[in-house]
């Protein structure tokens, strides 16, 4: 496996293909899963001439386990450390979800001339808990149904998500694919429990306000309109206000899961807004 060791000593595992003097496109995976959850769009981009990129977060897929460092600046700074090592330049990041957030944390902070372009799909900034300052946020009272789900049960809780609210399939008239519930088991499944419990805090309360702002790079925002993870009103349509460049693309009935379950829809409109 190839793996880069950060400055702590945790091992993280990347897939790096393509021409290596091709532009990068870099993936980062959403909250629980791996750099797996991209393969039909690495295979997509990497046909189209792109060098493309995605690793294992910390705690997270063949990455190690560890139980330290599941927070959004130390996932940005790996984010830093991969870059560096693999010298990405004019890079650009997709995030979904958890990932989402990881590339504008990144994004905001990365050294001038590392990071292109930036793509967030149904991506969790600018903040999802409800607050004080957020009162048409996401209930805490959701997040900690989370963390209780995956202290009781996390094999049945890693079906119950994908089976349901994660790609729509709860939706009536929705087309279910057992494969991508698998494929959602197992990736969430060779992860770490503690890491993952730990990222629920991560994706919840972490406030991205300051970091859209500071993003100086085209950026595009897609949202399913029936996203029932990350509501579309808390996320995106409050994010496109913050960004300096932004453009936001919105798909009718699409769920949290847009890209897996719609990639000939989605796939498109992101290499349109990359070759732009």
């Amino acid at each position: 496996m190839t793996t880069i060791t950060m400055t702590d000593g945790t091992n993280l595992f990347y897939k790096d293909w393509g021409p290596k003097d091709a532009q990068p496109i870099v993936f980062h995976h959403g909250w629980p899963l791996s750099a797996d959850d991209w393969d039909n769009q690495m295979l997509f981009f990497l046909a189209e001439g792109y060098r493309v990129i995605a690793h294992d977060r910390r705690g997270h897929g063949r990455s190690d386990q560890t139980d330290t460092g599941n927070d959004m600046d130390t996932y940005a700074a790996d984010v830093d450390a991969i870059a560096r090592a693999l010298d990405l330049r004019d890079a650009v990041h997709i995030g979904h979800s958890t990932g989402g957030g990881e590339v504008t944390r990144y994004a905001a902070r990365a050294e001038r001339g590392r990071v292109a372009k930036a793509i967030l799909i149904a991506a969790i900034p600018p903040v999802m808990a409800q607050s004080d300052a957020n009162p048409d946020g996401v209930p805490m009272a959701v997040f900690d149904g989370l963390r209780s789900a995956l202290e009781a049960n996390r094999a049945q809780f890693y079906r119950d998500l994908p089976s349901g609210p994660f790609y729509g399939f709860n939706r009536e008239g929705a087309k279910v694919s057992q494969g991508l519930i698998d494929n959602w088991w197992r990736q969430g499944m060779s992860g770490g429990a503690k890491a993952h419990h730990d990222c629920i805090e991560v994706f919840s309360e972490t406030d991205f306000t300051e970091d859209l702002k500071a993003l100086t790079m085209p950026v595009l925002i897609i949202h399913g309109e029936d996203d029932q993870i990350v509501p579309i009103g808390n996320s995106a349509q409050k994010a496109i206000k913050l960004v300096r460049d932004g453009t936001l693309k919105t798909y009718p009935g699409l769920s949290h899961g847009l890209f897996a379950t719609h990639p000939d829809v989605v796939n498109p409109d992101m290499l349109a807004f990359v070759r732009a």
